[in-house]
């Protein structure tokens, strides 16, 4: 798989991994008023908005990586022409044929980078959105259930879990936010300090 798109499908993967269902009872108990339990990775997993992020996002690193791949298909030949006639070649040759290459390797590996910030700073800004969409929502149902005390549902070892607000605030976020839409975030390109 391409490699910057293995890598943020990775991310997604772990931002939409499987949770406890709200309701479960884990090491049971009474519910303990006042406490209640959120699960933010797992809303913006579920919600249309995060769902429609997760695939913005992957679209833009399939095409991040089709920038890359137009760069490194020609110097991936090079490199096999390289590999194939080396035996042939004398040292002085392969050396040669090798500094030829090594700007055109750097060059593929500093565009790989660089889409890889671009890609890194466009999810965090759509999940700076999301999240200041979702904080309000958070707010009205905590209030609605009376909480006093909200904890992150991923830090929970056990206990009576029947006070999660992660599936009333999908509903609620849905109701007022069901999709997202942005675009690459473009930062300018880094270069690398002159050899001193």
């Amino acid at each position: 798989m391409m490699p910057l798109l293995a890598a943020l499908l990775l991310l997604a993967a772990a931002q939409s991994a499987p949770t406890a269902p709200t309701g479960q009872q884990g090491l049971g108990g009474p519910a303990v008023p006042g406490v209640c339990l959120l699960s933010r990775e797992a809303i913006f997993a579920n919600a249309k908005a995060g769902k429609a992020a997760t695939a913005r996002l992957q679209q833009l690193a399939e095409q991040a990586q089709a920038e890359v791949d137009v760069l490194r298909k020609p110097v991936e030949v090079e490199v096999q022409a390289l590999q194939a006639e080396g035996a042939k070649l004398s040292p002085e040759q392969r050396r040669a044929r090798e500094q030829a290459l090594a700007p055109k390797l750097k060059a593929v590996q500093d565009k790989t980078q660089h889409s890889i910030r671009e890609i890194d700073a466009t999810r965090a800004k759509a999940m700076a959105r999301l999240a200041a969409a979702l904080q309000p929502v958070i707010a009205k149902v905590y209030t609605a259930r009376n909480c006093g005390l909200l904890i992150d549902r991923n830090s929970v070892l056990g206990g009576n879990l029947s006070n999660d607000l992660t599936a009333a605030a999908v509903a609620a976020l849905d109701g007022t936010m069901e999709t997202i839409t942005f675009e690459r975030e473009v930062l300018p390109v880094q270069t690398a300090a002159p050899a001193r």
